[in-house]
């Protein structure tokens, strides 16, 4: 180890994307090489994979990336059991909502347990007297940021994070530090339909009054800070200010083009938001100094945190509720406990829903893409119950948790108070969903607007259909997830896991206190 530095492990769990694996393990080689680090840098993959063969090819990553002289150690789901099996029968039942039961399959368990399985592992490495960090990625993130200017986004601006990070952890007294990201929001489509489909009418409007052959007028436009939750349709319920006004779309196309070129592009990659890509509200990095960047924090970005070998005492809670949310939850509670030693730092990774020649995410929890459809119902009912679950820890925060036990009857308050309000906003978004929905589609389908007397364009209203058919589908009155949500006997089952997941949650962490000082 370099005298005085930190040793870093980065974690990438990962579930059946070998090639959003590649990508990014090749722009952490590409940050090595542009920023050499002096102390030691080691991968750890955690494997969640059900295809036998992206099993192996993550796997041949890790070889790849051995080869290459960077340490990497793929964590498979047979050492993963054999790690959860040495455990005591007894402490393997207390932690079977952290870890998993080792009795079942463990591919796609969820990246939660994913995470906690890699802790428990990481807890085990040698004693050497090396100070180590252990930084935790997602597998569809990048090592750099993009940059919005008045042209357009220009990618990538490779940061110095081992460097940022090794003085943060050696200069400030934290525990866990947490960057962002910036490019596709870290949010699900199920809270973003509102203000896109705003957006979306916002720029067939101005398209339909402009000349079909005219020079693209979607360029050159000033550039606007993203600002926190932008892309989301209800950021007040996290303190953020909601957007008051469209965001105008802007044309990637690169030369001189047309406005029929301009729609057709638009429309090729408008289905990519039911992937979580946003074609409008993108987030920029706004360079600044890291250490001078530094807040306390109320959110984990679970795709980008860092953790000295004391933070692995925190894992991801609620784990095998498998539910969307899981950060910000995380975040309520280290605010709790932790205070100003849980801190935000401006250092965020580029965030990449779809591979780009795919069009798609290779693999998201939760959607079901069909032949000619796409159904959200999981993800979205993940999304409704996750926030069900973060604002019922939030309530019991405010009142001692976790430090103090709540019983029975104030969870059980806390839970129903969440769940009936979050209800009603969920109802009254949907309703305006579906009123967007239908006055998009109106303006769409007009025959008298241009793009109908274009036979270039066939392509592109075909594309449009389907997209508008997918968020009928996913958004509309007969919305299947909507259907799940709204049936008493789903929506008590839940609450119930909910409930005693937050019930239990004081006693995992002393049985995996246990686990990690037995390790």
């Amino acid at each position: 180890m370099a005298e005085g530095r930190h040793d870093f492990v980065i974690v990438i769990p990962v579930a059946d994307r070998p090639r959003q694996l590649a990508a990014c393990l090749e722009s952490l080689a590409a940050l090595l090489e542009r920023h050499p680090y002096p102390g030691r840098v080691s991968v750890l993959i955690a494997e969640d994979s059900r295809a036998p063969d992206h099993v192996a090819r993550h796997r041949a990553l890790a070889e790849d990336f051995n080869a290459r002289g960077i340490a990497a150690h793929h964590l498979g789901q047979a050492e993963q059991r054999a790690l959860i099996e040495t455990l005591p029968a007894d402490l393997r039942a207390r932690l079977s909502g952290v870890i998993g039961d080792p009795t079942r399959d463990l591919h796609h368990k969820g990246a939660s347990i994913t995470r906690n399985l890699a802790c428990l592992w990481l807890a085990r490495l040698p004693r050497d007297g090396a100070r180590r960090l252990f930084w935790f990625v997602d597998s569809d993130q990048a090592f750099y940021a993009n940059l919005q200017t008045a042209t357009g986004e220009e990618q990538p601006r490779v940061i110095d994070y081992l460097h940022w990070l090794d003085r943060i952890f050696a200069e400030r007294p934290v525990r866990l530090v947490t960057g962002k990201v910036v490019g596709d929001p870290p949010v699900s489509p199920a809270v973003m339909a509102g203000h896109f489909l705003d957006d979306v009418l916002a720029f067939l409007a101005e398209l339909a009054d402009l000349p079909p052959q005219a020079p693209c007028a979607f360029h050159g436009l000033a550039a606007r800070p993203a600002g926190d939750a932008a892309y989301h349709d209800m950021a007040d319920l996290f303190g953020f200010k909601p957007a008051a006004e469209t965001w105008r779309h802007r044309c990637r196309l690169i030369g001189a083009h047309d406005h029929v070129a301009c729609l057709a592009d638009f429309a090729a990659r408008v289905g990519r938001f039911l992937d979580g890509e946003h074609l409008t509200r993108r987030a920029f990095y706004q360079p600044d100094d890291p250490m001078a960047s530094l807040r306390p924090a109320r959110t984990v970005y679970t795709g980008n945190y860092v953790v000295d070998a004391m933070g692995l005492r925190w894992f991801i809670p609620f784990a095998d509720l498998g539910l969307r949310m899981a950060g910000p939850t995380l975040g309520r509670i280290l605010r709790a406990e932790l205070g100003d030693t849980f801190v935000s730092a401006n250092l965020p990774m580029l965030h990449g829903r779809a591979v780009e020649d795919l069009g798609q995410a290779e693999f998201r929890p939760g959607m079901v893409r069909g032949h000619d459809s796409v159904d959200l119902s999981g993800e979205y009912e993940r999304q409704y119950f996750g926030d069900v679950m973060l604002f019922a820890v939030e309530r019991l925060a405010e009142q001692g948790f976790p430090g103090a036990e709540p019983d029975a009857a104030a969870i059980c308050r806390a839970v129903d108070a969440s769940e009936a309000r979050l209800r009603q906003l969920y109802g009254a978004k949907r309703g305006e969903i579906s009123a967007k929905l239908s006055r998009l589609d109106a303006f769409f389908s007009d025959p008298r607007r241009w793009w109908h007397r274009d036979a270039n364009l066939a392509g592109a209203r075909q594309a449009m259909r389907r997209f508008l058919d997918d968020l009928r589908r996913n958004f509309g009155d007969d919305a299947r997830a909507w259907q799940r949500i709204g049936s008493d006997a789903h929506r008590e089952w839940r609450k119930a896991a909910i409930r005693q997941a937050i019930a239990r949650y004081r006693d995992e962490r002393e049985a995996w206190r246990v686990a990690l000082e037995g390790a």
